[in-house]
């Protein structure tokens, strides 16, 4: 679990895929001209995707809680990669442990809300496998990703998210990221409760919020102040 003592919430844990925080849909962006360097620590690499990786990806996404079975990751897989699968050596990237195991993955993909217009990419399913967190693989992953796109001759890159992975929120915002426009207004709340969160710098402009206003219903304990379930 991740603590949190931002913005008066007081000592209050966290975790970094939690599904206690209200859920809005986030949507941000940035240009891919200046991208700053970070490496990998010693002992990591990358690879790139090869044919059979699908159940990695699977077990990788499942593992950081992006899904609940392994039945729910191969619909994922089908939904978004099933058909780009020639693509995804150019595209798709894996961090290898030391001991020679996959253990994050980004996919510098094209924005699919509008199609390969080749101006904007989108950071695709983003990951880390929950034991290898905290190792500081995320950055460089990203990093990876959005270098892979300006190779690729896109200008911009989008990131979908929402609150309830405010700690990888929290990582876009410090690379450099910023809240789509239309976004902002639309889940400003969202935004709100990412700035309570985080008291990111970037996100000043917006207010922060109660305690309550960031649990969903009933997350809260009797005593209307300790998050349950931790």
């Amino acid at each position: 679990m991740r603590t949190n003592r931002s913005q008066g919430l007081g000592p209050l844990s966290f975790d970094n895929h939690d599904p206690r925080i209200r859920y809005y849909s986030l949507l941000l962006e940035r240009t891919l001209e200046d991208l700053p360097q970070r490496d990998l620590p010693k002992g990591y690499s990358f690879s790139g995707y090869t044919p059979g990786d699908r159940d990695e990806w699977i077990r990788i996404e499942q593992s950081a809680k992006e899904f609940r079975s392994k039945e729910e990751g191969a619909e994922a897989w089908k939904r978004y990669y099933a058909a780009y699968e020639e693509i995804l050596p150019d595209r798709m990237f894996f961090v290898i442990s030391p001991s020679g195991e996959k253990v994050g993955t980004a996919t510098a993909f094209f924005d699919v809300r509008t199609g390969d217009d080749h101006e904007n990419g989108m950071l695709h399913w983003v990951a880390v496998r929950r034991d290898e967190q905290g190792h500081g693989l995320a950055k460089p992953l990203i990093l990876k990703a959005l270098q892979r796109m300006k190779e690729l001759g896109y200008r911009r890159a989008v990131i979908p998210t929402q609150t309830t992975t405010w700690l990888a929120c929290r990582i876009y915002l410090d690379l450099g990221f910023c809240p789509i426009p239309q976004n902002a207004e639309h889940s400003c709340r969202g935004w709100q409760i990412l700035r309570t969160l985080t008291d990111h710098p970037s996100l000043q402009a917006f207010e922060p919020v109660s305690l309550e206003e960031i649990l969903v219903p009933g997350a809260l304990q009797d005593d209307g102040r300790t998050p349950a379930h931790q």
